[in-house]
């Protein structure tokens, strides 16, 4: 089996040390290993199978010699060094938001759209967590019949913001339970106890930057340019995980039963269904934190609309919405290249 030299950049976050775990337990086919940060991480130790990595300098020298770079290490670092990175010869797989919407970069759920893999020009783009988690649940129903309009509002876990966000959110948790006052330092508001709107920029149509991306995104991916889709992004004091409720609209008629439904998505690889009615046991955050899968459940036809049905959807926003995705990328381009010789 052919191994290839591969680098994380950002490999001290929370995504980038997820990606250092992912590439052990998978048991990813590695010649050499290189650990990339900004100054403040410089000189660090990491530990992959056994091992100890010094992590170095984050740097448009960095990657002589290296077939795969993993970048999560934010937009402005992946603008500033991953065209060095695809120009030294690696594969440039971005977690950030940097490339997604550049027509030349392909947009990826190895689940969904692996075919575009083959287009890419060096890099290729991670989307945003709750992008994939949405798609993962509707892929399977546009697989039955057309969809004419999604409705999607999240509820986003702390993590979507970093380690630094998982940690105000313990932090202000135990000061709020010991009377204390609550300082935000990551977030604007507090968020122990507490829900509020994403916290990204809001433009001239009332929708804020993570509501968009999952808007265009997705139809990126599906290359459906003109498929309806209304997202409202909350942010929730949860540590881990993301949760979303669906509303899926079909073509008028064209409704799948819940039965093919349920098959659809049981049938559809990293979705786990989760729907037991009699238990009332649906997906929640704490059952998907550290699961690959996708939970689906609440599915269910929409009382208000005969051509529509509703789901609750929980993902692991470190996982498969992110560090995941990124080595399940990797390893269809493995496989795409040992195909092609």
């Amino acid at each position: 089996m052919r191994t290839y030299h591969v680098a994380i950049a950002g490999a001290t976050g929370a995504v980038g040390t997820e990606f250092l775990r992912l590439l052990e337990s998978r048991e990813f086919p590695l010649a050499s290993l290189r650990l990339l940060a900004s100054e403040r991480s410089v000189g660090r130790t990491l530990y992959f199978r056994g091992r100890p990595y010094t992590v170095e300098l984050l740097t448009s020298d960095s990657f002589k010699g290296v077939d795969i770079a993993f970048f999560s290490a934010g937009g402005s670092r992946s603008k500033e060094f991953a065209y060095a990175a695809a120009t030294a010869g690696a594969l440039v797989i971005d977690n950030s938001s940097a490339f997604r919407m550049d027509p030349k970069v392909p947009l990826v759920v190895p689940e969904i759209n692996p075919e575009d893999i083959a287009s890419h020009n060096g890099i290729i783009a991670n989307p945003n967590c709750s992008t994939i988690i949405l798609l993962m649940a509707l892929e399977p129903l546009r697989r039955l019949a057309p969809v004419r309009r999604v409705v999607v509002s999240t509820y986003q876990a702390a993590s979507g913001a970093g380690a630094s966000a998982m940690q105000e959110l313990i932090d202000q948790s135990n000061d709020m339970l010991k009377e204390r006052p609550i300082l935000p330092r990551v977030f604007p508001h507090p968020i122990a106890f507490n829900l509020f709107s994403h916290n990204t920029k809001i433009d001239e149509t009332g929708y804020n930057e993570e509501e968009r991306k999952m808007i265009y995104e997705s139809r990126k991916i599906l290359h459906a340019p003109n498929l309806k889709i209304s997202a409202t992004c909350i942010r929730v004091p949860i540590l881990r995980a993301h949760s979303e409720s669906i509303n899926v609209e079909f073509e008028e008629g064209k409704r799948p039963s819940l039965e093919e439904i349920r098959k659809s998505l049981a049938n559809f690889p990293g979705v786990r269904v989760v729907d037991d009615r009699e238990r009332n046991y649906f997906p929640m955050p704490l059952d998907a934190s550290g699961q690959d899968e996708v939970l689906v459940g609440r599915i269910r036809n929409d009382l208000s609309n005969d051509d529509a049905i509703d789901l609750f959807v929980c993902g692991d926003q470190i996982l498969k919405g992110a560090a995941l995705n990124g080595v399940q990328i990797a390893e269809r381009w493995m496989r795409f290249v040992t195909v092609q010789g």
